[in-house]
């Protein structure tokens, strides 16, 4: 584990709203790794004029010097359309305002990792993507070095000009078509972090300008010749199937082109791909193609269709008892087992046992599920929102026995994700029916298909137990019960593993036919809660401070040998002293009452303290103070784009999202019933960076799992009473608490 020296950069929201604007105003749209310009040259109006000529998968550069970067990775909001060719302009030495931006289509030949999930495009694309950047400037110098007849360590580069000692210059357009002919360098020497330029400075959403002026860039605004609309009717519960249905009167109405059966291609891949069962129903669908959106809509609820129950629906109450008699069973696979819990438990003075609950929750993008595909002999194309391109096309090409060759996959940009779109059932529906009607078609959702047909977060119950002996914790035991599947390989080496010398984490699932998948940090966005605030009950018990209690374990990780652990100690206590001198831990005046979270996932270490007040009664969050090391910052803006809807999304859904099942249905359908945090229920964010120089880390989703741990233990400190269920506010005594009673 490595450690380097740090120090903290503070950001506010009112500063990040001010940077915003200042820095949305002057950028042109686009995304483009490699773009240069000579010094005081405009960029081009019109950049579709220019002559562009390909250096490599990720760069194009005009004969005028000026430089388009792919991107390409999907862009789901996180910010990578703009991080990435940042990365690749900055080794490149390019001038930021003047580099042009365009997504990548998916190309498995010259792109890797071509996926938005896990929060690691950046980790893993860091080296990668520095490598192009400055391989291309050395091309571009030993063209330029071979036209001067001197040699290559002669010549420097900035914004897009090369320099000889004799002070003559050319810009990289002068060079390009030469350097683009020349062997690739093997050795190419990058930048040190102190030189930077580019990374490190705020810089704006590249398609900003489109999305405030509503041009088209996501999946919904995509439009081709010939091309009609579909609408899906799925099950109308989880374990409903498919017998018949009449469409007589859906065929007569206006704008009516077709209706089709599909769904038997899809499920025909359970056998090869078992793992897709939790994710695509086993019955078939009905969809409706038209000529608008609105008529298949319409046509869809004419359609009259006999369900008949394939296998048993499932109610909220039913799960709940499922997952309880897993945690009170002996059937269990161990993930992770050190020393001797049964001992630590049966030697202690003291034992603390707990159980935490959580329900399903859907997805919740703004932009319904859709996709546009055409099937010919030719090809299958497929155009969308994405966020697993690769294995999406893989898919599709095999459902309808074809090559992966066969698929030409683009990628829009995602109107939200949050792991819904790593499933590519809905890409699947749009393939299926484009091959049954012989039509390009574009498949759209309603909100009520998202909401009551999607893949969910699974409801997970975890139950922790820990023994204390001599004032010390001895013994850890976590159990997870999960709907469908358990927590991923890495997650029992987060903290505290290897802090205390019995630790043991236990799994087990229900096999349901809810349809299941990851949820924006899976796992660990409950999981945080409930083990912050055990440790919160635990430091209680055993009459120490809760921050030490955390510190003191730390200190038994430095210098482990232990190569499972994942979280670097010394990066967590900086994070840890950092929050408590930022938030203003244990200064706060009366009537402010705060709780404190320290967390590691997705390889990025991170602590929050909560504000809560009382109101009229009830608490309220006022204030997060969120401290992150993430490594390197590449754009500090986009980053806190990412810490603050990280932070608001998790004591949003902690505090009041909550989602059941009655006879297989989903109970809510739609943001009429289903309670989102409100915006003027959203925190003050306040973000304090650990500034250091080791290579980034994850950013999208590290703040959520935090944040409703800080807020459950302020709510204890406010209200006396702990919380072991989600949403919070299915606790009403906490929403009901006199003033006079917490103040006095």
């Amino acid at each position: 584990m490595s450690t380097s020296t740090s120090s903290s950069i503070t950001f506010s929201r009112r500063s990040f709203i001010r940077t915003s604007s200042l820095a949305s105003g002057g950028l042109l749209i686009g995304f483009n790794l490699f773009q240069a310009c000579k010094p005081k040259a405009a960029p081009p109006i019109d950049i579709s004029q220019l002559n562009f000529n390909d250096f490599n998968a990720f760069i194009k550069i005009a004969d005028n010097g000026a430089v388009t970067i792919f991107s390409p990775n999907p862009e789901i909001g996180q910010g990578v359309k703009t991080s990435m060719p940042m990365i690749i302009a900055e080794e490149l030495d390019v001038a930021w305002d003047n580099v042009f931006v365009q997504q990548g289509i998916l190309d498995t030949n010259n792109y890797t990792r071509q996926v938005a999930g896990g929060s690691q495009s950046i980790r893993f694309g860091w080296d990668a993507l520095r490598q192009t950047g400055a391989t291309a400037r050395q091309m571009l110098v030993n063209a330029a070095a071979a036209k001067w007849g001197v040699d290559a360590s002669e010549c420097t580069t900035s914004e897009g000009v090369i320099t000889n000692t004799k002070g003559e210059t050319l810009g990289y357009g002068d060079v390009v078509k030469e350097a683009s002919a020349l062997e690739v360098p093997e050795d190419v020497t990058l930048k040190e972090p102190k030189d930077y330029k580019i990374i490190g400075k705020d810089a704006g959403n590249v398609d900003i300008d489109k999305i405030i002026t509503g041009k088209p860039l996501f999946g919904l605004d995509y439009k081709a010749e010939g091309m009609v609309y579909a609408c899906v009717l799925r099950p109308p519960a989880f374990g409903k199937v498919l017998e018949s249905y009449d469409d007589t009167e859906a065929r007569a109405m206006p704008g009516v082109i077709d209706v089709v059966r599909i769904g038997a291609k899809a499920q025909s891949l359970f056998e090869e791909i078992p793992r897709l069962q939790n994710m695509i129903v086993a019955s078939d669908k009905v969809a409706v193609v038209a000529k608008t959106t609105w008529e298949a809509m319409k046509a869809k609820k004419a359609i009259k269709a006999t369900w008949t129950d394939g296998t048993p629906m499932e109610s909220t109450e039913f799960q709940n008892e499922q997952l309880m008699g897993l945690l009170d069973g002996n059937t269990f696979e161990t993930l992770r087992s050190d020393g001797d819990v049964k001992k630590a438990f049966a030697q202690a003075d003291q034992t603390l046992e707990r159980t935490y609950e959580s329900p399903f929750l859907p997805h919740n993008c703004m932009e319904p599920m859709n996709f546009y595909a055409n099937v010919t002999d030719e090809k299958i194309h497929l155009v969308g929102p994405i966020q697993t391109p690769e294995g999406t096309a893989n898919f599709a090409a095999k459902m309808l026995g074809r090559e992966a060759t066969d698929v030409h996959l683009e990628m829009t940009r995602m109107g939200g994700g949050f792991g819904r779109r790593l499933y590519g059932d809905f890409v699947l529906e749009a393939t299926e029916i484009s091959d049954a009607i012989k039509k390009p078609v574009k498949m759209v959702s309603t909100r009520e298909d998202d909401m009551s047909t999607g893949i969910y977060r699974p409801s997970i119950k975890y139950r922790i137990k820990a023994s204390i002996k001599d004032g010390k914790v001895t013994g850890y035991h976590l159990k997870e019960a999960s709907i469908n599947s358990n927590m991923y390989g890495l997650i029992p080496n987060f903290f505290p593993a290897g802090a205390i010398e019995n630790y043991q984490v236990d799994v087990a699932n229900y096999d349901s036919n809810v349809t299941t998948g990851a949820w924006r940090a899976p796992y660990t966005n409950f999981l945080a809660y409930a083990e912050q605030s055990f440790f919160d009950e635990l430091a209680e018990l055993m009459e120490v401070d809760r921050i030490q209690l955390r510190l003191d374990l730390l200190q038994k990780v430095k210098g482990t040998t232990d190569e499972r652990i994942q979280y670097d100690p010394e990066r967590m206590e900086k994070v840890i002293k950092t929050a408590v001198e930022k938030s203003g831990w244990g200064t706060k005046s009366e009537g402010t009452y705060q709780g404190f979270v320290n967390y590691y996932c997705h390889n990025s270490h991170v602590a929050e303290v909560a504000d809560v007040v009382i109101e009229d009664g009830k608490p309220v969050v006022k204030k997060i103070t969120c401290v992150v090391d993430c490594g390197i910052v590449v754009n500090p803006l986009g980053a806190l784009n990412q810490i603050e809807g990280g932070v608001i999304d998790g004591v949003g859904h902690s505090m009041y999202s909550d989602f059941a099942f009655e006879d297989g249905a989903p109970t809510t359908k739609n943001f009429d019933a289903y309670r989102l945090i409100r915006m003027k229920e959203a925190p003050l964010v306040e973000t304090h960076f650990i500034k250091n120089e080791l290579s980034p880390t994850g950013l999208g989703e590290p703040t959520l799992p935090p944040a409703g741990g800080a807020v459950a233990n302020a709510l204890k400190a406010a209200t006396g009473k702990r919380i072991y269920q989600q949403p919070f506010i299915k606790n009403p005594e906490l929403l009901q608490v006199p003033a006079k009673e917490i103040l006095g």
